[in-house]
């Protein structure tokens, strides 16, 4: 090692040790925090600062080894590079019709912290001016203070949200485009001062300008081209090949390398490539899971290592540079809390709410890097003292929050709409989440079908998961991992060799029904695949639905209809699973029992003929969710719906009549009978439903009197045959049962309760599909989620 002081360093030896040492560490130090509530951005940032000079550095030997000029340049190559696959990535995966339509809010509460901490940079820019000896322009120092107090670490913020499964709630899209918003004010800041150095030739400046919008805008379009071409010539794959991801990738380096060489940051113009890159088909597919598996597991921990590496603490060593530090991160979080706190205000939002987001918004460690260094390169900046003092800022800026973020969350994770909603209680208009399992791929047309029929009308907002669940058998389990669950389309080639034990035929026959089926709906599904044990499965799909907070899981029935309309048992596995689901799910679980063949109108996505579809009512929670569900199919096109609300002839009474404009021809109506002795709960499910879908036109309504469950099976076969799908639910809580007395005696599947096991079995001809529906099974201890 003490050669070393005297001899050039080998920079890849260097750059090599650095992010092996910081991979390592960063784990070790994951694995002492997450039981304290801590995650991998601040494990990762501890691991660079514990490499840098304010630790393991402080060695002569050491810090000459890492310290290198040349080699800080590879450093600093290295964090770009990290940087621009980020940003890609977070673009990747966000929403673009969220964006859209939330739009003034995330401004609002975004702007408004970045507008106070403004305000308070501005304030102590002369203070912190003069006590740090800097020289220059004191306007540049505050541009520079603005960036480090009102920016957020967008990425910093993405991986912590992830970790603490927000992603998919409201609130975490909120935090991440409001982080994202931050992120391009404190960019336009940094054009700013990297403009100071054009000032002489500020017309050739705003040339290069308007050539880099122009950059951006032929590589979005180039990329846009490239991805479907490589979908439609790629039929035959599974994914794409590692060419094809080199390719665009080399295309989108290169576009962000241009970007820094003419003097402009990359960081908006990776996440807009990222935004508008193609959702459908096996290109981004192959792009968004070859992406998260590349950044999560090894781009993160450089790039947040590396922001601990530049931290030196040794300029600590003065009560004056200590209050500086200090001020400038109580003026950063005070600045995000009061301008937050007021745009929520404003906005009518909780505000225990917005104190979380004040404290995610200042997570640091991305643009104000950025923009120190330029700075300091630009000569806007003189200061070492003030170069480092905000470093260290930055640093604890960031620990500090992630602490209490962590704090929160842990404490009051229920209040910040981290629950799931039942369909009975969900909007139409609301987004809807959920997931569709399979096993093979015969289900898949059916299952993608229903999913766009949920969506109800176009507009709606829907996120669907879909999930290949392959059953890992005893023989494999002996030589695997306990289970193996994975984004689809890892980075596997056509040629591996585990095709066999993993049903990778299947898996492509899935990812190629789905892409056709996908560019019809035009609705974006994101496929999943888990390999697991029998025993396995359900934890694995119930961990799956808790950190996406779906509202309703879809399971295959587990017998499969052949072509003459009888139904053939598949593997017993599949029904042991689906019950143990059933059991198990922290949200609603609906079971499909699938007719295509026999249908007289199937679920044909893109079909003009108008579907049938009817929503039986006996009473209970299960069958008010399967009305939620009847409300989103009801605002479909090409659904045409009918509510069929069974009661005993004991009540009967002469209805008035409600003329009811229906679409559709023929569709039966009839005025809603509200007795005082149903349960409350029913009846104000059918209040709302009536007067809301009902006297619109958007469904129909009838009621049917039946004195038994003889009596109710034979109206059941009589109208069975006019409808497409029968949505039905299970019968958990019904307080009647004298509809359905004697129904059971032939019962085979318990699964699908009383009417639903009728309604699936092949002995009866009835030739609609069936869906049976089960709310939530709440469990002691559960916390009320309404």
């Amino acid at each position: 090692m003490d050669e070393l002081c005297n001899v050039n360093v080998n920079p890849a030896l260097s750059m090599t040790a650095q992010v092996s040492t910081i991979l390592v560490l960063s784990h070790v130090f994951h694995i002492i925090l997450k039981p304290l509530g801590q995650h991998a951005p601040i494990a990762q940032i501890l691991a660079g600062f514990v490499l840098g000079p304010s630790c393991l550095s402080r060695w002569p030997q050491i810090h000459n080894f890492f310290f290198e000029n040349f080699v800080i340049d590879f450093y600093a190559s290295l964090a770009l590079y990290s940087r621009i696959g980020i940003m890609f990535l977070i673009g990747l995966e966000m929403d673009v019709s969220y964006i859209i339509n939330h739009s003034s809010t995330t401004s609002v509460i975004a702007f408004g912290g970045c507008l106070m901490c403004t305000i308070f940079a501005t304030a102590i820019s002369y203070f912190v001016y003069e006590e740090t000896n800097s020289q220059g322009s004191i306007v540049m120092l505050a541009l520079v203070l603005t960036v480090i107090l009102a920016s957020t670490a967008s990425p910093i913020v993405f991986r912590l949200v992830a970790d603490l499964k927000f992603t998919t709630t409201d609130f975490g899209r909120l935090a991440i485009y409001c982080s994202l918003i931050s992120d391009m004010y404190a960019v336009f800041i940094l054009i700013i001062i990297t403009a100071v150095r054009h000032r002489d030739g500020f017309f050739r400046w705003l040339l290069k300008g308007l050539f880099s919008l122009l950059l951006l805008v032929g590589v979005v379009i180039l990329t846009n081209y490239l991805a479907n071409s490589l979908n439609r010539h790629s039929r035959n794959r599974k994914h794409l090949r590692p060419i094809d991801i080199m390719l665009i990738c080399l295309i989108v380096v290169s576009a962000a390398m241009t970007l820094e060489t003419m003097g402009f940051s990359s960081v908006i113009a990776c996440f807009i490539m990222g935004l508008m890159f193609p959702r459908q088909g096996k290109s981004a597919r192959t792009m968004l899971a070859t992406m998260t598996y590349t950044v999560h597991n090894f781009i993160f921990p450089i790039y947040f290592g590396f922001v601990g590496f530049r931290t030196d603490i040794r300029y600590l060593n003065s009560i004056r540079n200590i209050g500086i530090v200090v001020m400038v991160i109580l003026l950063s979080i005070g600045g995000k809390i009061v301008g937050t706190l007021l745009a929520c205000r404003y906005l009518k939002r909780p505000l225990n709410e917005g104190v979380l987001l004040a404290f995610l918004f200042n997570m640091k460690g991305h643009v104000d890097l950025l923009t120190l260094t330029s700075a300091m390169l630009n000569k806007a900046v003189t200061s070492y003292l003030f170069y480092n003092l905000m470093i260290i800022c930055v640093l604890i800026s960031s620990m500090v929050s992630s602490m209490v973020v962590s704090f929160l969350v842990k404490r009051e994770g229920q209040t910040f709409g981290i629950k799931h909603i039942p369909l009975e209680f969900l909007s139409p208009k609301k987004e809807l989440k959920l997931l569709v399992c399979v096993h093979s791929p015969h289900m898949v047309p059916t299952m993608v079908s229903l999913i766009e029929s949920l969506r109800g009308h176009e507009d709606a907002p829907i996120t669907p998961y879909f999930m290949h669940l392959v059953e890992l058998r005893e023989q494999q389990t002996e030589n695997s991992a306990d289970y193996k669950h994975q984004e689809e389309l890892s980075s596997d080639d056509d040629d591996d060799d585990d095709d066999d034990v993993y049903d990778v035929d299947d898996t492509g026959e899935i990812n190629e029904a789905v892409d056709i089926l996908t560019a019809e709906t035009n609705i974006t599904i994101h496929q999943v695949k888990t390999v697991s044990p029998q025993l396995r499965m359900c934890q694995e799909v119930c961990e799956f639905v808790d950190n996406v907070r779906a509202s309703i899981i879809i399971l295959p029935f587990h017998k499969h209809q052949r072509i003459d309309g009888k139904f053939e048992k598949d593997k017993e596995s599949i029904r042991r699973i689906n019950q143990k689901v059933m059991h198990d799910a922290p949200c609603s679980v609906a079971i499909l029992i699938d007719r295509r063949h026999t249908a007289k109108a199937s679920l044909v996505t893109g079909s003009e003929c108008l579907q049938q579809t009817a929503c039986l009512f006996f009473g209970g929670p299960d069958d008010r969710e399967a009305l939620g569900v009847s409300k989103r199919i009801s605002r479909h096109h090409h659904s045409n719906l009918t509510i069929i609300r069974f009661l005993p002839t004991s009540k009967k009474v002469v209805n008035v009549g409600i003329n009811v404009s229906a679409k559709g021809n023929d569709v039966p109506k009839a005025a809603l009978n509200i007795d005082a002795d149903i349960d409350k709960a029913d009846s104000s499910a059918l209040k709302k439903f009536y007067h809301s879908y009902v006297t619109s036109g958007k469904a129909g309504f009838v009621e049917k009197y039946v004195d038994n469950g003889a009596h109710t099976a034979m109206v059941l076969i009589d109208m069975a045959n006019m409808y497409s799908v029968i949505i039905v639910g299970k019968g958990s809580g019904r307080l009647d049962s004298a509809l359905t007395t004697g129904m059971s005696d032939w019962e085979e599947c318990p699964e699908l309760g009383t009417v639903g096991d009728f309604l699936a079995s092949s002995e009866f001809n009835i030739s609609g599909s069936v869906l049976v529906i089960q709310q939530r099974v709440h469990k002691q201890g559960d916390h009320d989620d309404i």
